[in-house]
């Protein structure tokens, strides 16, 4: 079966930065992958190679069958592409924005502006469609900015940092209308510096640094890399410190570290919630005072920072020299 992304040896340099180094990458039709990187890692350079808003230097890559390089009028009729900042004319209205994307996807007039009501439907976005994007907010403004790159209707969705600079809220929003597109179908390849956007979305998750996949698996396989789950006590005791990690020993999946000055004891076990009730009643039974207990699993800041060394941050990958294309989207 034709894999939705398809990419293999993927090499790109700006002067001096290499930005790609031989990243092999595959997405399976209606799955959701999540990119993650440190700044300059080369996730929005793979974006714009996908998207044929960039050449390769070598390597090759597909989207739905369909070759980037010498295939790109192809690809554009299948893709759709959020980018990092909303791409939407502040002088036009919201119906009017959409209404315009219609035409460029060479839709009758009738047809854009039925299609652009859809989307402000879908988006709640409707009582706003007759107002100027001058007065939306950052959120509406993303909505929008993502209710036109489906105005095409794409098989396969490339969002980078789509939910950068909202708000909670409006990033749960952002959630919700993703998570019912890939329940349709759509094919989702994500960028971001949010790793609990990552945890939330991905199918699977795809680490990057320096231009390298470093590592690839779901959320949970990373997680394990870290060391699976662990709880995490405080005794009453500065003294029952050692005898807490001795009884909890049965629980472990590895050896406890002990912290006797801040009277703190952490054991890695597997079985997770079984495992803290266990390990409450045993330390009830040696009569060990505690003040605080907890089950802490890994998460993917933990993943990130065990694989790279330090924390995700927006990626600000070089610039490429302008092509002079002006497209950002499919079908035109």
């Amino acid at each position: 079966m034709t894999k939705a992304i398809s990419a293999q040896g993927l090499v790109k340099s700006f002067g001096d930065v290499q930005a790609l180094n031989g990243i092999d990458l595959e997405v399976e039709q209606g799955s959701v992958v999540g990119l993650l990187g440190p700044n300059g890692s080369g996730k929005t350079t793979i974006v714009r190679i996908l998207t044929t808003l960039l050449n390769a230097d070598s390597g090759t890559a597909s989207v739905s069958g369909f070759d980037v390089q010498s295939q790109p009028d192809d690809v554009r009729s299948v893709i759709g592409l959020t980018g990092q900042y909303a791409a939407v004319d502040q002088y036009l209205t919201g119906r009017e924005n959409l209404e315009l994307f219609g035409r460029l996807f060479h839709l009758s007039k009738r047809d854009a502006a039925t299609r652009a009501d859809e989307l402000l439907d879908r988006f709640a976005l409707s009582d706003a469609a007759d107002r100027g994007i001058k007065g939306y907010s950052g959120g509406m403004r993303r909505r929008l900015d993502l209710a036109a790159s489906l105005i095409g209707r794409p098989s396969v969705l490339f969002l980078d940092e789509p939910t950068t600079g909202l708000d909670p809220r409006s990033r749960q929003g952002m959630w919700d209308v993703i998570q019912s597109l890939v329940a349709e179908g759509t094919t989702v390849l994500l960028t971001t510096q949010y790793l609990e956007e990552a945890d939330q979305l991905a199918s699977s998750i795809v680490v990057l640094d320096h231009g390298n996949v470093i590592a690839k698996g779901t959320s949970d396989e990373l997680k394990n890399q870290v060391g699976g789950d662990r709880i995490e006590l405080v005794v009453s005791n500065a003294a029952d410190s050692l005898r807490a990690a001795t009884v909890l020993a049965p629980f472990g999946s590895a050896q406890a570290t002990v912290d006797e000055d801040a009277k703190r004891v952490l054991v890695p076990v597997a079985g997770g919630s079984n495992a803290i009730v266990d390990a409450i009643r045993a330390l009830d039974e040696a009569s060990i005072a505690i003040t605080d207990i907890a089950l802490r699993r890994p998460t993917l800041d933990d993943v990130f920072l065990s694989l790279t060394g330090r924390i995700t941050e927006e990626d600000q990958a070089p610039k490429a020299p302008k092509s002079g294309r002006r497209s950002r989207r499919g079908g035109n």
